[in-house]
């Protein structure tokens, strides 16, 4: 399926989706956004084993279009785009049985921060950063971030970043833990794209163990045993876990499939 304001590619088992308006610096209009729905439906209906997201241009995403192409005289109420456009993409990506890594190669700004954020694995850009701007239009953080951010870098810096609403830079954010790697510009998609090969290689229990890790937001720690007990009997009676103890006897690197 082809789109206009998005992109995907596949190098081997890495899906590569880009956001792909730099006119706009990758701005969200409703309309990407359902492009985006769509095109991560079409990755995890393919034999994708890793997503990859960044953005086209010298920005990651600047957050929400204000003045998106076609648009009626003023913008739909901004709770009601929330629910009906970016509240199923991001449940859909929180929901994905696969890991994912973003590439975030410039600013990543109110609900593209969201995006960036959100994945397993971040890697930033050395020129890149990150605005929680919606102090200065009025509004308040959303795409999860109000739920994210306190447990990534804590409440007191997510509460700081949202009410000052100041540039976070990539170094910074490396310190805070926000992201995992920064590297130079003209590296990134060479760093980003080998974690996440080393990750499509990998065995089926890397997707539960996603699963895991999202749900220790909100359960207990008993709910939290039973699901770890649930999960690794998933990924005990399965082919990867077959093959890793067999690699593991016979003294040689394991060959996941994914199964």
């Amino acid at each position: 399926m082809s789109y206009e304001n998005v992109a995907i590619d596949y190098i081997d088992h890495v899906a590569i989706l880009k956001l792909n308006a730099p006119e706009v610096l990758n701005a969200l209009s409703p309309n990407m956004v359902q492009e985006l729905s769509s095109a991560i439906t079409d990755i995890i209906r393919s034999d994708a084993r890793c997503l990859l997201i960044t953005g086209e241009g010298r920005a990651f995403c600047a957050g929400a279009n204000l003045q998106p192409k076609g648009a009626a005289d003023g913008l739909p109420p901004a709770g009601s785009v929330l629910e009906t456009h970016y509240h199923p993409v991001m449940t859909k990506l929180r929901n994905m049985e696969i890991p994912m890594v973003s590439a975030v190669n410039g600013p990543a700004v109110g609900v593209g921060m969201s995006f960036a954020v959100m994945a397993d694995i971040v890697v930033a850009a050395r020129s890149a950063y990150f605005l929680q701007a919606f102090a200065n239009i009025g509004l308040v953080p959303d795409g999860g971030a109000t739920h994210l951010l306190p447990r990534i870098i804590g409440w007191r810096r997510a509460v700081e970043l949202s009410m000052l609403a100041e540039r976070l830079p990539a170094e910074t954010a490396l310190e805070w833990g926000l992201v995992n790697r920064v590297v130079d510009d003209d590296k990134l998609m060479e760093e980003a794209l080998g974690l996440a090969t080393r990750l499509a290689n990998g065995p089926r229990s890397l997707g539960l163990m996603r699963k895991a890790y999202w749900e220790t937001f909100s359960n207990s720690y008993s709910e939290q045993f039973q699901l770890e007990a649930n999960l690794q009997g998933i990924a005990g009676a399965s082919e990867d876990n077959r093959e890793g103890v067999k690699a593991f006897l016979e003294k040689r690197p394991a060959k996941f499939t994914g199964r």
